[in-house]
């Protein structure tokens, strides 16, 4: 018989990814006219697929490699499988620590960590979820020349307000006091966040700006036998440059591993 937690967090995989209902979204959407004006991949990034006939392929949905319209995450089920791995193997090592994402979307992902923890019974652990809920800001070449021309902050998509991802939570029965929000940039948020260790570091900010702060502001936090989790290495150069320009600065020689053809991972030693 099937462990009923594996079958909730798959469930719940499932319904953050909107894979459930991903052949009915589909019709919805172009009928909607967004692929009018998303077909041309103006802001589609690096490995993501808009395909005009058949929008919904569980197999690229898998790989959180399209733009779901209406899911509550992007980054498709091999990444929340990660996701889960490494809040797991923390929770079995006992790696002292919060979990945070930076760059949260539409909350999906963080939804899925406060989950995680529920279903162990975790009470001594907070999630915090780190976003301007306002899409990312314009780019900086000038302090960050990686990003020059980065057109992220053009992106309506991207902009989600701190009250929707609130009420994605509650749609899930997950918000609750072991949840806290950081509003605003990073630069300003991270630094002085009240965070005092982590077990899980998980980057989604696209930018080489964004990954660089966070992972400035956050890294030194991270417990050993923590992880990094970086959803955009393989995807878009800026966030992989800022990588491992941290990484080579820092003298960080732990491996790193492809999750999918879009995200990495690596656990501090």
């Amino acid at each position: 018989m099937e462990d009923p937690k594996a079958l909730y967090l798959d469930l719940l995989k499932k319904c953050l990814t909107n894979w459930i209902y991903g052949e009915h979204e589909v019709k919805d959407w172009a009928r909607k006219g967004f692929w009018k004006r998303l077909i041309s991949g103006m802001f589609a990034p690096a490995g993501v697929r808009l395909v005009k006939d058949n929008p919904f392929d569980p197999r690229v949905r898998a790989l959180g490699q399209d733009h779901p319209p209406t899911a509550h995450t992007m980054v498709g089920l091999k990444r929340l499988d990660n996701l889960q791995h490494c809040i797991e193997t923390a929770l079995k090592d006992g790696v002292p620590g919060d979990l945070i994402e930076t760059g949260a979307w539409r909350g999906g992902a963080c939804i899925f960590m406060r989950a995680v923890l529920m279903i162990h019974g975790v009470q001594d652990r907070t999630v915090w979820v780190a976003d301007s809920f306002e899409g990312l800001p314009p780019p900086d070449p000038g302090h960050y020349p990686a990003d020059a021309g980065d057109e992220h902050h053009l992106n309506p998509r991207l902009q989600v307000t701190l009250e929707d991802v609130k009420a994605n939570f509650e749609k899930y029965g997950l918000l609750d006091d072991r949840v806290r929000f950081l509003k605003g940039w990073f630069k300003d948020t991270l630094p002085s966040a009240p965070i005092e260790r982590l077990a899980v570091l998980r980057l989604d900010g696209d930018m080489y700006e964004s990954t660089w702060q966070a992972l400035e502001a956050l890294y030194p936090r991270l417990s050993p036998g923590g992880f990094v989790i970086v959803d955009d290495y393989s995807a878009v150069e800026g966030c992989r440059k800022a990588v491992d320009d941290f990484r080579k600065s820092r003298g960080i020689l732990d491996p790193v591993e492809p999750i999918d053809p879009m995200a990495v991972y690596w656990r501090r030693s």
